[in-house]
């Protein structure tokens, strides 16, 4: 732009500049006037009078609330993840170091405080020295005209309001003018300048100086050195070709910049010349730490992903998809959820000793703390993001795999046996009692008798139900034995006996949802668990066991402080839904899982109570359980589906399975999770059970049935003992009797068994339908 232009645009405002606009009136407008009405008519405001334009001044522009970082953090206050539009963290200029602002009034605006929001003699000396050096050495716009221009694209709307912020022209130039004097009006200088470094870009993602801190030198805006105030102070002007993670070049420059910073800072004497000198001969220092944003870059991904959706979806956080989207990215939130670090690497190590991320079938896990619902812990086998070559298998995936379709996960698989225990909270609290059974057949059509919850027959003639494998051909089972053996036929017949719907309504009271969302279905198998589920809903049905009947909607946000610190508590969400005896009796039922059922031989060191889950066809394998202080849900099953390929001759980590049931793999991750989760929490036990209550039941056979099994087993032991007589004989030190015995006593490899130990299946052994444990 011709000089000539400059000259008259700075003289229609050169009255106002004196004494901070004190003494402007008539005569500067008559002068500004004269001086302006060529360059303003060839704005295009001839139509307007020149006095009007630069002496009745618009109001101030208007300030949407800036862009700012919504922080995640763990139940201790430890950060785990981040979402923003603009990486910023307001903060107020008492929280900014004194040489801080002393080095970004220095280099575009050293007479700051002076003038009234127009520069005349900065901006004289800063068109000279441009022009002389051949480019950009000083700002020529006041830090006002800069605040006004940075606030007019923040708040713009729409991409033409913001071109038009951003426009070369002298029109916008003379809108710039008119409000930077109307914000001078409006607010104090420091005022001015707190809301200049809090929205000005530095480069690198950084938006304000408390973001830019953090991101060049991973520091904060109050503990910023001289040398580390100048880089920064030397950034604004060219943010992007001074960016230091584009490379040596781009730092160079950014050196360039800071040494000027010094230069200027010490030429207004607001540093000495052996200061700026000792900075200038320091390299740039920088200690650049990466802002990862969203949950593909958090150190907890599948957690991050359900509190996204719990943000996105739930209409308390706003009242539009949009709204609450926009408040996420820019709202400048402290979430604190009930993450436990603790528990959450519990899991995860768990999971990855047994399966590897590069493996089709897929492990997931989710733990809840009684009484509250707080999710403690949420992993998977996979790791969260998408393969090379958006390929559907490999090491990750974008499924959040221990949560519903809801919150980002799949459909779920099957949750099988896990579902008997509804059918057992249900007879007990109809009446039954420990000891009440029956006898049962050795298979089971369920032909009759089933209704679902609007009164309609539901009966499936064409299924046949057999026990699973290990369970026997039929005979008496007690609630116990029927629990702890897991035996199909049996909690069909007592489905049948205390009513499919009240089992169903006992589920849902529990919290039992599809994981697609879609309503139960309530067929005969309902108690053989035909619905598929996900760990965090599974989790917290068991965990109202453990809370004595007080059941809890599973909650992952805890406490909400938005940008003003006002903080909103998120309190449980929580619902007497089973006595309290009923419940203890459970816990009582299924604690004898560990030493009389399914897990058999794994312990948590400590009172725990659960149950395993395998699907008919080993389709997928589940194992829920908790102790008094947390409950969780392991479930596994191959990521590409689980009926086209079940968990059958396949190998899993570094172990081979015949067949992956409830008790050998999911079992194992819980056991060893929960130990490590619960380190630091003292064990107690489940209270005892009203045996006034629950005692005294009688099941008719069974009794003669455990004397005749128990007696089976005797001849069995007396062999087992003869047959390693020699390698206990060896063990106590004794000579073995056979010289062909060889030390540890082991056979020769069976060509039958592959790693894990496990007998590879036959491949022309087809398993009944409904066999489920």
């Amino acid at each position: 732009m011709p000089l000539i232009c400059w000259l008259q645009i700075i003289c229609v405002t050169v009255l106002r500049s004196i004494a901070g606009l004190a003494m402007a009136g008539a005569l500067g407008g008559v002068l500004a006037a004269a001086l302006a009405v060529p360059v303003v008519s060839g704005a295009g405001l001839a139509g307007k009078s020149v006095v009007d334009t630069f002496v009745d001044l618009p109001p101030a522009p208007r300030e949407e609330p800036l862009a700012q970082v919504t922080r995640l953090l763990d139940k201790d206050g430890r950060q785990f993840a981040q979402f923003y539009e603009a990486n910023r963290t307001a903060v107020p200029l008492g929280a900014v170091t004194p040489v801080m602002r002393k080095a970004i009034v220095a280099i575009e605006d050293a007479r700051f405080y002076e003038h009234g929001g127009l520069d005349v003699r900065g901006t004289l000396r800063a068109l000279l020295t441009n022009t002389q050096a051949g480019g950009i050495r000083q700002g020529g716009s006041s830090l006002t005209q800069q605040l006004v221009k940075n606030i007019l694209v923040e708040s713009a709307r729409t991409d033409a309001e913001r071109d038009r912020a951003r426009a070369p022209n002298l029109a916008r130039k003379i809108t710039e003018l008119r409000y930077a004097l109307a914000l001078e009006r409006k607010y104090r200088k420091d005022e001015i300048l707190e809301r200049y470094l809090n929205i000005a870009y530095f480069g690198a993602g950084a938006h304000g100086v408390e973001a830019a801190a953090r991101r060049f030198f991973s520091t904060t805006a109050s503990k910023l050195t001289l040398t580390q105030a100048a880089t920064l102070a030397g950034a604004v002007r060219m943010p992007y070709s001074t960016d230091p993670s584009l490379g040596r070049s781009h730092q160079a420059r950014l050196k360039e910049r800071r040494d000027l910073v010094l230069d200027r800072m010490a030429g207004l004497k607001l540093i000495t010349q052996a200061q700026a000198s000792a900075a200038k001969s320091s390299p740039l220092a920088l200690r650049l730490r990466p802002e990862p944003g969203g949950c593909g870059q958090s150190a907890y991904p599948y957690y991050c992903l359900y509190v996204q959706h719990e943000l996105l979806s739930n209409p308390a956080f706003g009242n539009t998809p949009a709204e609450r989207r926009a408040r996420m990215a820019r709202g400048g939130l402290v979430i604190r959820t009930g993450l436990d670090p603790i528990a959450q690497r519990a899991a995860e190590r768990a999971i990855q000793r047994h399966v590897a991320p590069e493996d089709t079938e897929v492990a997931a896990e989710a733990m809840i703390e009684p009484a509250t619902g707080r999710i403690r812990a949420m992993a998977a086998s996979k790791q969260f993001g998408r393969n090379r070559g958006n390929k559907k298998n490999g090491p990750r995936t974008t499924f959040n795999l221990p949560a519903d379709v809801a919150h980002g996960g799949g459909q779920g698989f099957q949750a099988g046996s896990t579902f008997k225990v509804f059918t057992l909270a249900t007879a007990l609290q109809q009446g039954w009692r420990f000891g009440d059974g029956f006898m049962t057949p050795g298979e089971l059509v369920p032909a009759q008798g089933y209704r679902n919850c609007a009164g309609r027959p539901v009966n499936d003639p064409e299924t046949r139900i057999l026990n699973a494998s290990g369970e026997g051909s039929g005979g008496p089972h007690s609630i116990e034995t029927g629990t702890w053996k897991s035996v199909n036929i049996f909690y069909m017949m007592l489905e049948r006996k205390v009513g499919l719907c009240a089992v169903v309504k006992t589920a849902k009271a529990l919290g039992a949802v599809r994981a697609d969302g879609g309503p139960l279905r309530e067929v005969p198998t309902f108690t053989l668990g035909v619905n598929e589920m996900d760990p965090v809903t599974v989790a917290g049905a068991f965990a109202t066991f453990a809370a004595r009947g007080v059941h809890c909607r599973p909650l992952a946000i805890v406490e909400i402080t938005d940008r003003s610190g006002r903080r909103t508590h998120v309190p449980p969400s929580c619902e007497q839904v089973l006595e309290r005896p009923v419940a203890d009796a459970v816990n009582y039922v299924l604690s004898g899982v560990f030493d009389k059922g399914t897990m058999q031989g794994q312990s948590v060191g400590r009172p725990a109570a659960g149950k395993t889950g395998t699907n008919n066809g080993y389709t997928s394998a589940w194992f829920a359980g908790y102790t008094p202080d947390l409950a969780a849900a392991v479930s596994v099953g191959d990521i590409r589906g689980s009926y086209r390929y079940p968990l059958q001759g396949v190998q899993i980590g570094d172990q081979y399975y015949g067949a992956v049931q409830g008790a050998s793999l999911p079992g194992p991750i819980w056991v060893q999770s929960m130990e490590q989760a619960l380190t630091n929490t003292e064990p107690r036990g489940f209270p005892g059970p009203d045996m006034g209550r629950f005692g005294g039941g009688f099941t008719p056979g069974l009794k003669e049935a455990e004397a005749a099994e128990e007696k089976k087993k005797r001849p069995g032991e007396r062999a087992f003992f003869r047959h390693h007589r020699r390698l206990f004989e060896w063990l106590l030190g004794q000579r073995p009797r056979d010289p062909g015995f060889q030390r540890g006593g082991q056979r020769p490899a069976d060509p039958g068994f592959r790693r894990g130990g496990q007998r590879r299946p036959d491949p022309g052994f087809r398993r009944p339908r409904h066999r489920m444990w």
